[in-house]
């Protein structure tokens, strides 16, 4: 199950028109795929690949992104920018 949540997770980022998303929106998406995958379980894959650097976290100060590393501009390079 695990597996297939992280598959459509990436499916879903690699997809996305917006190189960053909002975690219900990757929830829902992966809701579609999964249809019995359960909140906590696509934020623990999430997690996981994150650890793994597949995804990144962007935070905008007052919420957090999650994004497909390598796409858009990430925190780091919009400082040394």
């Amino acid at each position: 199950m695990m597996d297939e949540i992280k598959k459509a997770i990436i499916e879903f980022a690699e997809s996305s028109r917006k190189s960053k998303f909002y975690f219900k929106d990757m929830e829902k998406a992966v809701q579609e795929k999964v249809p019995g995958a359960k909140s906590r379980d696509i934020k623990k894959a999430a997690t996981e690949l994150i650890n793994e650097g597949t995804l990144i976290y962007f935070s905008t100060g007052s919420t957090t992104m999650y994004g497909l590393k390598g796409r858009g501009v990430t925190e780091e390079e919009r400082q040394q920018g």
